[in-house]
């Protein structure tokens, strides 16, 4: 069960973007530095985010990317969403038994579909709650303590 690094990437993207607003041209070479991933990584989710609407950018001298709404209005899910769309749906997955002839091989998928849709429904609803304004003032808090 694992939920997608590019999710934890997009957050620290969006937090720097959030951070750095109006004083500094963010790019995909400055992300990558800052996160460690490689720039093509940035590149790709921050496409993602500018798809779901979450960033804009601008070429040219003014140019980089800023947010395209109010942190307030972003929800972690919105994130996850915009970069891993299919990822909860595939937060926990059975092992392929297909074929088998044992009868809990053959019923396996279907005893846990409904438990892991629940689970999956569970952790929707609790990324639904969190905002990027959240994560914003939790990223002071921790800067205030040193």
């Amino acid at each position: 069960m694992q939920i997608s690094m590019r999710c934890s990437v997009a957050v620290h993207c969006l937090v720097f973007i959030s951070e750095t607003a109006g004083t500094t041209r963010v790019t995909s070479t400055l992300l990558s530095k800052s996160t460690g991933c490689n720039p093509a990584t940035i590149r790709s989710i921050m496409s993602a985010l500018k798809k779901a609407g979450l960033v804009r950018s601008a070429r040219g001298g003014v140019g980089g990317t800023t947010l395209a709404r109010d942190p307030a209005d972003v929800t972690l899910y919105d994130v996850y969403h915009a970069v891993d769309p299919g990822g909860l749906n595939e937060l926990i997955r059975v092992h392929d038994c297909a074929g088998r002839t044992c009868p809990v091989a053959r019923n396996i998928a279907a005893v846990l579909a409904e438990p892991y849709r629940q689970i999956a429904d569970a952790a929707r609803d609790a990324m639904r709650r969190v905002t990027l304004a959240q994560l914003i003032e939790s990223y002071h808090r921790e800067l205030a303590a040193g």
